[in-house]
């Protein structure tokens, strides 16, 4: 099987209840012939023919990674299409950046006349906040909310 195959074999064998181990060989000699015999299936990660082998952390990332993507696929989770339709409706709904620098004018002014920030000595307290909100993206209805 290749790494694909392998993420959907574990997930459809492990919905129906069945125990499922992946198992993989030492870092220098793999796994012996009586330890191959005992596996079910065979998993084989295609690589550039120069280097035939994968060390062990990257034949783990690359099967942990495919049997994610498809236990994801089994429970319905988005496609990458589907999940950019999502994104450019919330984008659409997110706060422009205009709304937020007018925002932040309005929030400095505001942090000024309550004594909370002082002007002469600013400190990193709004570029903090100008992460803070970013980090969030604020969406239209939300800005609204924050300005009152």
């Amino acid at each position: 099987l290749d790494p694909r195959e392998c993420g959907s074999k574990v997930v459809e064998e492990a919905e129906q209840g069945a125990q499922i181990a992946l198992v993989f060989g030492r870092e220098d000699s793999g796994l012996t012939n009586e330890e191959l015999q005992r596996c079910h299936f065979h998993v084989h990660i295609p690589s550039d023919p120069g280097f035939s082998s994968l060390n062990l952390g990257a034949a783990v990332q690359v099967l942990s990674y495919e049997v994610r993507m498809a236990w994801l696929a089994a429970q319905g989770q988005p496609t990458k299409i589907e999940k950019e339709e999502v994104a450019s409706v919330k984008s659409a709904e997110l706060a422009t950046m205009d709304e937020l620098e007018r925002f932040y004018e309005h929030l400095e002014q505001t942090l000024v006349a309550i004594e909370f920030l002082d002007p002469e000595k600013p400190r990193h307290l709004m570029a903090r906040l100008r992460r803070l909100y970013g980090r969030s993206s604020v969406s239209r209805a939300e800005m609204n909310i924050l300005r009152g």
